[in-house]
């Protein structure tokens, strides 16, 4: 990776609908040069994904919380199916499996607090495996999005 990769991945990372032209002007290569570029980064995994990130008040899903999950028993098969229940929750946005007080942090979003209320009854209550959650309601998005600081080489 050189300093070209770098700041094609800068870029896209603040706006992935950027077009190789654009992406030319930005980082002085030529547009053909900027697509094979990009479409090599994908290729070799630098880019995970190409998400939108969605205003969830305007789809009516205002209420943030962020939960700290702390199971009865981390046998290998009872994280597992932690996991794949979160991955298969439509309501998660983020789950993590961690070290410290609790085993996995868990961001999800819902209606309201009937809504956040059901799906603990169904993922938590429900679940024997949970020793324990703790919530916080987020009460303010101050930066949202998954951007990581790709240095250039005289940085690194």
């Amino acid at each position: 990776m050189d300093t070209f990769d770098r700041q094609i991945l800068n870029a896209i990372q603040t706006n992935n609908r950027l077009t190789a032209e654009a992406l030319s002007q930005l980082v002085g290569l030529s547009s053909d040069a900027c697509r094979k570029r990009l479409a090599r980064l994908r290729r070799q995994g630098y880019v995970e994904a190409d998400i939108a990130v969605l205003n969830p008040e305007k789809l009516d899903r205002g209420l943030m919380l962020i939960v700290e999950v702390s199971l009865q028993s981390e046998r290998p098969s009872d994280i597992d199916r932690f996991r794949r229940r979160m991955r298969e929750a439509p309501e998660v946005m983020q789950c993590y499996y961690v070290t410290g007080n609790a085993d996995f942090i868990v961001i999800l979003t819902a209606r309201d607090m009937a809504d956040f209320e059901a799906f603990t009854r169904a993922h938590f209550f429900d679940e024997e495996n949970i020793a324990r959650f703790r919530t916080s309601v987020v009460m303010n998005r101050v930066k949202t999005g998954f951007s990581l600081p790709v240095l250039q080489d005289a940085d690194t």
